[in-house]
């Protein structure tokens, strides 16, 4: 069995690699976009090892089919369309839902210990809430949300990663927060930025 794509002990065995400036080209994409993919899969399965599993699958994949990939109107999209049928599948195969509600909780259980305030508790309940109703948004919203502020993408690379315009990207969010205002029962008032 072949190393994973990062060198960790994966399950997965390593495609042969495309020939010449096509691996260069898997490569060079495959480094610039791993850690915010592993953090994105951590997120909804769990667990680190999972998440390696995972990107390692979406990789395997994605490297077998690279030549197509290049003729996608959008590379990085057509990878993170990859990557959420993976994470799909990991967590289908397991009768799993994403785990951005668990991963929540443990952070917030941390704040609490760290910071040994009561007043904690009540920002924390509220923290579970909106990651709990972030995970019932559509897939598009859910995708926007995830990269823009739980994993701090700027808007303009959003647009990019999911192939769609800036304005589209901000559309998402101006409809996302409606929906999470109306879920937590918070009022909400649109900005002038968002008209």
């Amino acid at each position: 069995m072949n190393a994973p794509l990062d060198g960790s002990r994966g399950h997965h065995t390593e495609p042969p690699p495309p020939p010449g400036r096509l691996a260069l080209t898997f490569d060079a994409f495959h480094a610039h976009h791993r850690k915010l993919w592993m953090r994105f899969a951590h997120t909804q399965v769990g667990s680190r090892s999972a998440a390696e599993t995972v990107v390692d699958a979406a990789c395997v994949r994605l490297r077998n089919a690279w030549p197509h990939v290049l003729a996608q109107e959008s590379v990085p999209r057509y990878a993170w369309t990859v990557l959420r049928e993976e994470v799909h599948r990991w967590l289908a195969d397991r009768g799993l839902r994403p785990q951005v509600g668990d991963a929540a909780y443990l952070t917030a259980v941390r704040k609490l210990l760290l910071h040994e305030m009561r007043d904690e508790l009540r920002v924390i309940t509220r923290e579970i809430g909106l990651y709990t109703a972030i995970s019932a948004l559509p897939e598009r919203q859910y995708d926007v949300v995830m990269l823009r502020f739980l994993l701090g993408m700027e808007e303009a690379a959003v647009a990019e990663y999911l192939g769609i315009d800036a304005a589209a990207v901000r559309s998402h969010i101006r409809h996302a927060r409606r929906s999470l205002a109306r879920r937590l029962h918070i009022p909400h008032q649109e900005k002038e930025t968002e008209n």
